[in-house]
């Protein structure tokens, strides 16, 4: 119960703290509808699956202690985190903002990015690496493990898709959609620093 209780605990803490997955979710959700925001955040719970899934087959124990793969690993998703922010601020497009138009990028797309976010986000792989290695025991069963696993990405998915009911709401869409250029420009500002953060911040493996 003890261990249940921590793994809750740091869960909950983890999904909550401001990062890439979430400025990721509130840049689609209000720029492309309800829609791609929630596909966004069942991405992101699809992520946290990848990290759970090497964790447990033992390749988390190679990248804990293998600084190199780790780096490779941080650098890639500092890149892409970036790549998307420099995407979001130079973007001059102003989208319309009659809400019955539908969303501006597919489902597939919304999905794929939340995704990338996650399963490239080194925060998320010390999560997951921490949580299994500090706080599940050895002889924890392998069910078990999964289960932490899955209440991992669940819990993810409804943090993040309810951020993403929040920010498609109609009435608070159109408001920040007439802001858009200032509101792209904050939230490219935001992933791209969050990317250079990230690779320049040392490797704690």
């Amino acid at each position: 119960m003890a261990e249940l209780l921590a793994v809750a605990l740091i869960t909950v803490l983890a999904v909550i703290s401001p990062g890439a997955d979430f400025a990721m979710t509130v840049r689609n959700s209000y720029l492309y509808g309800r829609t791609p925001g929630l596909f966004s955040a069942v991405g992101i719970s699809l992520g946290v699956l990848v990290h759970v899934t090497y964790t447990i087959l033992g390749v988390g124990l190679l990248i804990a202690h293998t600084p190199s793969v780790f780096t490779v690993i941080k650098l890639v998703g500092a890149g892409y985190l970036v790549y998307i922010g420099i995407k979001t601020f130079v973007n001059r497009t102003q989208l319309d903002v009659d809400l019955s138009d539908g969303p501006v990028i597919t489902s597939a797309q919304a999905l794929r990015t939340g995704f990338l976010t996650n399963a490239l986000n080194p925060k998320t792989t010390l999560f997951v690496l921490s949580t299994f290695t500090q706080v599940i025991h050895q002889d924890t069963p392998v069910w078990r493990q999964i289960g932490y696993g899955l209440f991992m990405s669940f819990a993810h998915l409804v943090w993040f898709g309810m951020a993403a009911l929040f920010f498609s709401n109609d009435r608070l869409r159109t408001k920040m959609l007439r802001r858009q250029v200032v509101l792209n420009k904050v939230i490219g500002s935001v992933l791209v620093g969050l990317g250079v953060v990230l690779a320049l911040t040392p490797s704690a493996t």
